[in-house]
């Protein structure tokens, strides 16, 4: 349920050849970028070379991507225009009197955006306190394992605590989104967190770039929840087998959609022993959308009226998506529903109406792909129906991406109907989707909490495993 914006890295070689004025952009350069509910930070660094040469980085501190090349810098008078091509990034800005502030535009993949900079001082730091540092009192080990249904083979890390063994084991499953090993996003690392605190209690774990990511093969965007579930069980299979692993101790946690994909691969895999739901759905993909939709417009200031027009707008664009399988038949009444939604829009003025048409075809491209397609309709019933073995399920009260009470009720009910007598629902007093303690619970949040997982959640999960019952 995580979408956030995405910065490619690139490599390029610009030059430009800048009047001694231009010096007044030469430095370090910080703004935001507003994308829905989310906020990014964006740093445009401008550097020059002992031949004068004017070169370009870009850093999206939150997404701990930092030096990102760009492809040509110009610079006109006070406008600086900067452009990477294979991003579909352009930036165009003002420099304001003072020279400490740059006022412009950020366009990329057809939507554009505001970005105001202010001259940093010294570059940014990050402060992450929770993230391990080497030397570690385990072994970490990079290791490989292949989904023969799929002939795709994944990468990861397994860390093996001190010790003969063998050792209880987990399998870390990412939430949807392209998700390296460690589940970086918005400059966390919450499953590098996860893992290290778990090894250190004794605990076996194994983390994987997901497929077409990071060292992992395959194609991430031809790929829906089912295929990333026989990427976890093939994982999990894998696990199971090695040494110092005990066999009667392994099993999945999934993080938001791996909350999904942990019950869907322990409905048919007997081997399951347990797993971990972190805010895991218990409720169908549109249930879901259109529930953090609404709450996170209302925690983010939206209007209600505003919000109840756009989740109208949205069931109909999804009606539409379930009735129609056949994408070529498809688009042109999305289509339809879209540019009607815009133009009879009472909350619209009319610049961002234009704006919203611009970007349709981006849009319509995210919501017939087959992950959308597929989770929208996925219901986690019938695999929770179905699922016997040992089950912790924790959500957050001030999480808005996948709501505490709708989820986590709906999963009791149905681990309940299931004849399921080992299981435990735990609600964590004030943390976000991410596990964070925060104020609002809103994405936009995410980024500047220094805390990447509540202590809390951390303990629950290490007990829930040391002490699974035999």
């Amino acid at each position: 349920m995580l979408k956030y914006f995405l910065i490619m890295s690139l490599t390029f070689f610009p030059f430009v050849l800048i009047a001694q004025q231009n010096q007044r952009f030469v430095g370090s350069w910080m703004g935001k970028l507003n994308v829905g509910a989310i906020e990014l930070r964006l740093g445009i660094n401008l550097k020059t070379d002992s031949t004068g040469l004017i070169h370009t980085t870009l850093d999206s501190p939150d997404q701990n991507a930092y030096g990102l090349k760009t492809d040509s810098t110009n610079i006109n008078g006070n406008i600086v225009t900067i452009e990477a091509k294979n991003m579909m990034a352009r930036f165009v800005g003002t420099l304001l009197a003072g020279d400490s502030a740059i006022n412009g535009t950020w366009s990329q993949g057809g939507k554009i955006f505001d970005l105001n900079l202010k001259k940093l001082q010294r570059p940014i730091i990050i402060n992450r306190p929770q993230e391990p540092k080497q030397p570690f009192p385990y072994k970490s080990e990079e290791v490989k394992f292949t989904n023969i249904k799929a002939n795709i083979e994944l990468a990861g890390t397994l860390t093996l605590p001190q010790g003969e063994g063998p050792f209880p084991a987990v399998v870390l499953v990412t939430g949807s989104g392209p998700q390296n090993r460690d589940e970086t996003l918005m400059g966390h690392k919450p499953f590098l967190v996860i893992s290290d605190f778990l090894t250190r209690h004794g605990i076996a774990v194994l983390r994987y770039d997901d497929r077409g990511i990071g060292k992992s093969k395959g194609s991430f965007s031809l790929a829906t929840s089912f295929d990333f579930a026989d990427d976890a069980e093939a994982g999990f299979m894998w696990l199971k087998q090695q040494p110092l692993i005990d066999k009667n101790r392994t099993g999945i946690a999934g993080h938001s959609e791996g909350g999904l994909i942990a019950p869907i691969v322990a409905s048919r895999n007997k081997n399951v022993d347990f797993i971990i739901l972190i805010a895991g759905t218990g409720v169908s993909g549109e249930d879901i959308i259109l529930a953090q939709a609404q709450l996170i417009g209302l925690k983010s200031g939206g209007s209600p009226e505003a919000l109840k027009e756009n989740d109208l707008f949205s069931r109909k664009l999804y009606s539409a998506i379930k009735k129609e399988p056949n994408n070529d038949k498809a688009i042109p009444e999305l289509t339809k529903i879209y540019e009607e939604g815009i133009d009879n829009s009472k909350f619209l003025d009319d610049k961002v109406k234009v704006l919203q048409k611009k970007q349709m075809n981006s849009l319509l491209l995210q919501i017939t792909s087959p992950w959308f397609r597929t989770f929208l309709q996925l219901d986690p019933k019938p695999y929770l129906l179905k699922t016997k073995c040992q089950v912790l399920a924790m959500n957050g009260t001030k999480d808005l991406q996948v709501p505490c009470d709708l989820n986590l009720n709906a999963i009791d009910k149905y681990l309940k109907l299931a004849g399921n007598k080992h299981y435990k629902i735990l609600k964590i007093d004030g943390v976000n989707h991410l596990f964070q303690h925060c104020e609002k619970g809103i994405p936009a949040e995410y980024s500047a909490i220094e805390e990447t997982f509540a202590p809390e959640a951390l303990n629950a999960m290490s007990d829930f495993i040391l002490h699974l019952k035999k």
